[in-house]
């Protein structure tokens, strides 16, 4: 049952783009499909954030629609009937029923029904927000319900033209309200508390799966899953950005770079950190760490409202180029360096995403064609790097070293707010928490 404070925000939500629709429009909105991992076995189901946005619905075979009109519209459910039997086997179903009361429906009806119903709502509609190219087959579907619609003669208008609903959800979800910033908060703390428990448990001889047992059992003991698949890489597969094989053992003397985050009610928990298998920074690890350690915190100081989304990825491009000048890695003036991209082969990607429902979030980062500005209520990861890897063109002693540091930032009206800062990222933080006295 949806609480009645989610229950008035959904419904605000929901007003707000009946609004944005105007008159002579209609949304159909369908939940995602299960997905089968092999054979007859699924993958855990998540339903579609766009779905979830909107109706606080978590079943599948469901599809929701928005009729503007008079005072708030219609909401309208597509949902499973009610089935002993199946429900014996695959568990409990909210039912027809029960939809308009649980979920604050105008109306609900039997998915099997649909193909009855719906061609009638597009009737009389000039417009339909949807957006195609996500699953071919439900669009299949819509195709032929508008040709029924179009067939008919009862109405005085057609259905002519799609219009992608992304545009306008996309941006309703890049400001995150009041309610949606508690969930965020409780995703990041989830996470922070996971990630400083493999901190704890990692010693030289593990393997990498052995820390993702650890933060994946935190995780679901709060009553959260993994927003992702993480990310555990010791050594050279700390270089690797998106390893995600974590096989290897942890061997002594390594760094071990942890990308991870809890999925809490939906919103998502997105830190990393990298840190020493044996609980001692090196030198050069340490000399490596601290360049980034500052990339990361000139960025921080740059999210703020009225800079835009692109000031946090200078500044921290411009503390690496200089940090990699001081180890000896580049040569040359800090601005040339920066001018010709000269830190791409150690730093190729972005200083951030956005975060909310989805781990790489949904927004613009331009807008006409300029980086927009950062405004109370958005929410990034601000996530600088350096990877290090076996080429010639580095001094061996700083070979293999691969050093990621990621935040979850909320954009607040005198600055920001850190929300994963619960856990330790200083070499002293670190190493304190690996060697309690």
């Amino acid at each position: 049952m949806i609480s009645k404070t989610l229950a008035a925000e959904l419904k605000r939500r929901r007003r707000s783009l009946m609004r944005a629709m105007g008159d002579n429009a209609i949304a159909i909105i369908p939940a995602a499909r299960e997905a089968i991992r092999s054979r007859d076995t699924e993958y855990a189901y998540r339903q579609d954030s766009n779905f979830y946005y909107l109706s606080g619905f978590t079943e599948p075979e469901s599809l929701m629609v928005l009729v503007p009109g008079r005072k708030a519209g219609q909401f309208i459910m597509f949902c499973r009937e009610r089935d002993p039997l199946k429900e014996t086997w695959h568990g409990r179903r909210l039912g027809v029923e029960q939809a308009p009361s649980a979920l604050s429906a105008d109306d609900a009806f039997p998915i099997g029904d649909i193909d009855d119903i719906l061609p009638g709502l597009l009737e009389g509609r000039q417009h339909v927000y949807h957006t195609l190219g996500k699953d071919q087959q439900f669009d299949a579907q819509l195709l032929g319900w508008l040709n029924q619609a179009r067939s008919s003669r009862r109405s005085g208008a057609d259905p002519d033209s799609f219009i992608s609903l992304d545009y306008h959800l996309h941006e309703m979800r890049v400001q995150k309200s009041r309610q949606e910033l508690a969930l965020l908060k409780k995703a990041a703390k989830i996470s922070a508390d996971g990630h400083k428990r493999a901190m704890q448990a990692c010693k030289p001889g593990m393997h990498e799966y052995e820390l993702e047992a650890t933060l994946i059992h935190h995780y679901r003991s709060n009553n959260a899953c993994h927003a992702f698949l993480p990310i555990v890489g010791s050594g050279e597969n700390g270089c690797i950005l998106h390893y995600t094989e974590n096989s290897d053992q942890l061997q002594d003397g390594n760094l071990v770079l942890i990308d991870s985050g809890a999925e809490y009610e939906g919103y998502a928990g997105d830190i990393t950190r990298t840190f020493p298998v044996n609980g001692r920074f090196t030198k050069e690890q340490k000399a490596v760490y601290e360049v980034v350690l500052a990339a990361q915190l000139a960025a921080i100081d740059a999210v703020k409202p009225g800079n835009h989304w692109n000031d946090p990825h200078d500044a921290a491009v411009k503390v690496l180029t200089q940090g990699l000048r001081e180890l000896g890695i580049l040569k040359g003036s800090v601005s040339s360096l920066i001018k010709e991209e000269a830190y791409k082969p150690y730093y190729m990607h972005t200083t951030g995403h956005w975060l909310g429902q989805d781990v790489h979030d949904v927004g613009e980062y331009k807008i006409d064609g300029q980086f927009r500005l950062l405004e109370p209520g958005m929410v990034l990861t601000v996530e600088p790097g350096l990877y290090l890897n076996n080429s010639r063109k580095i001094p061996k002693k700083y070979r293999n070293i691969g050093i990621r540091i990621e935040d979850d930032v909320v954009v607040t009206k005198k600055g920001n707010d850190v929300i994963t800062s619960a856990v330790p990222k200083t070499v002293q933080q670190i190493e304190s928490l690996m060697n309690p006295a």
